[in-house]
């Protein structure tokens, strides 16, 4: 067996070595997350969803047919 993979099947080793890949994943998500102004943008249109859903249903009650009622006609 290769000597890093034997260094790697050490417990002690392989925390640090899954440390350092959730830390890098995690840094990687953020500047995904709040770079670029499209993404920006796109992602803050999302955080009226929940309210959106609310104003259907109450135009559901007005008469109007909600999105489910459709799709079952």
């Amino acid at each position: 067996m290769p000597d890093w993979l034997q260094w790697l099947s050490r417990f002690e080793n392989s925390k640090i070595l899954a440390l350092l890949i959730f830390f890098f994943t995690f840094c990687g998500i953020l500047i995904y997350v709040y770079t670029g102004k499209k993404r920006a943008k796109r992602l803050e249109s999302y955080k009226y969803i929940p309210l959106q859903d609310d104003e259907r249903d109450l135009d559901a009650g007005n008469g109007e047919e909600n999105d489910d009622e459709r799709q079952k006609s």
